[in-house]
């Protein structure tokens, strides 16, 4: 096998770390320690529409994008439910940086399901590489060549595309009549393809989400992989990395990667909010705020969501473990409830996130206070099709009615 060579990006750090032995709550509170310093960037990350390069040096140092890459390579490989936590925490500060964080930090957990050799052209060279992708499957289109894959797309979304030194990107196989026969993953270098600055948007800024290009380009078949590899079924990973983590069904658990970040809008929400009723004065009749029945029960109603809403998350997240970790193959009916409950919790942050909204009032519209943010940030991230009732709820309908279909890519 002749190897990619590569060099890394000069952001990423030169010596080689491990972070194994940091547990759960230790990461967490690194998420949180870190927090401040993310707090005063946030503008910053907004305007420069990406990751900052010391945001990025920091998170690096803290391990904050490798906690669910595999122990053997250094990574903490920690339970599933560690994106809602870390995530959470930093999205009450900064969801743009957020959202890169789990994005991020997925792909390495991603990456442990390719082959082994795949595993290591990238990991050999640096252990922290960042890895972008792109899920708009059907922006792309592959045709089988000898030795691996012709691909030629353009793809929208790529978030943190500009930190990354490689990209999976998502492709449709169709066969002669049309019809999709797979959607597979294409692990490809930045140097092979385009990025194409597309990402002017009014909510999560900071992500970089911009669209990525590449025309025939040849992907040899080692960095092509199947998307039904991530259900939760032996894959071309396992040989190396046969462990809970990665014995889950990754698409079907994929919109926990990212829900998190509502989570944390809503919490940050939440403390400005109440904070602030604390202490103010309405305008208008110079009465305190809250002394108002009806702002005591919408801060009732947005407390209620948001604390719903991670009890439904974390309880995916740990019935997910320990399926994996007795060693049973995944159900179905688990995987679409895993997607139900998803777009339910997060639809209740946003909810709380709207209710808070009306409790700050005029105050929370200045663009030079955090709450306009958060609530900005909120109503992009439940744009993503991993959160949307008309096709997660659609996937839990379809199987609980027994309707007719194809199978759902979970």
């Amino acid at each position: 096998m002749s190897r990619f060579d590569w060099t890394p990006s000069p952001i990423l750090p030169t010596k080689r770390v491990s972070f194994a032995d940091v547990g759960y709550e230790e990461m967490v509170d690194r998420a949180h320690r870190l927090a401040p310093t993310l707090a005063a960037r946030a503008e910053q990350c907004e305007k420069l529409r990406r990751l900052p390069d010391e945001t990025e040096r920091d998170l690096h140092e803290a391990g904050l994008f490798r906690f669910v890459q595999p122990r053997r390579m250094g990574g903490a490989e920690l339970d599933v439910g560690i994106f809602i936590d870390v995530c959470a925490a930093i999205a009450r500060v900064c969801p743009s940086t957020a959202w890169n964080v789990g994005n991020l930090a997925s792909h390495h957990w991603m990456l442990g399901y390719f082959p082994p050799e795949t595993q290591e052209e990238l990991w050999d060279v640096s252990l922290d590489v960042l890895i972008a992708t792109s899920l708009a499957f059907a922006g792309g289109r592959g045709r089988k060549v000898d030795g691996g894959w012709e691909v030629t797309g353009r793809w929208p979304l790529s978030s943190g595309v500009d930190n990354c030194d490689w990209n999976m990107l998502g492709f449709m196989v169709r066969d002669d009549s049309g019809a999709v026969v797979d959607q597979r993953f294409a692990l490809a270098h930045r140097s092979q393809y385009e990025i194409i600055d597309t990402w002017h948007a009014v909510g999560l800024c900071g992500t970089g989400s911009k669209d990525v290009a590449c025309t025939a380009l040849f992907v040899p078949e080692r960095r092509t992989l199947s998307a039904w590899s991530f259900d939760g079924n032996p894959h071309p990973g396992t040989p190396v990395n046969d462990t809970p983590l990665f014995r889950l069904p990754l698409l079907a658990l994929g919109p926990y990667v990212l829900s998190g970040v509502m989570l944390g809008c809503a919490q940050g929400a939440y403390d400005l909010v109440v904070g602030a009723a604390r202490k103010r004065n309405a305008t208008n009749t110079g009465v305190p705020v809250n002394v108002n029945p009806t702002v005591q029960i919408k801060i009732a109603e947005a407390s209620a969501r948001i604390d719903n809403a991670e009890v439904i998350m974390k309880r995916v997240c740990e019935h997910a473990m320990s399926v994996a970790r007795a060693g049973t193959e995944p159900r179905q009916e688990d995987k679409v409830r895993y997607r139900r409950d998803a777009f339910f919790a997060t639809r209740a942050c946003l909810e709380a996130v709207d209710i808070l909204m009306t409790v700050a009032g005029s105050g929370g519209l200045y663009t030079t206070g955090p709450m306009q943010r958060l609530f900005r940030d909120a109503h992009a991230a439940n744009a993503h099709v991993m959160f949307s009732p008309e096709i997660q709820g659609a996937l839990f309908g379809q199987h609980a009615l027994g309707s007719p279909g194809p199978r759902p890519l979970l």
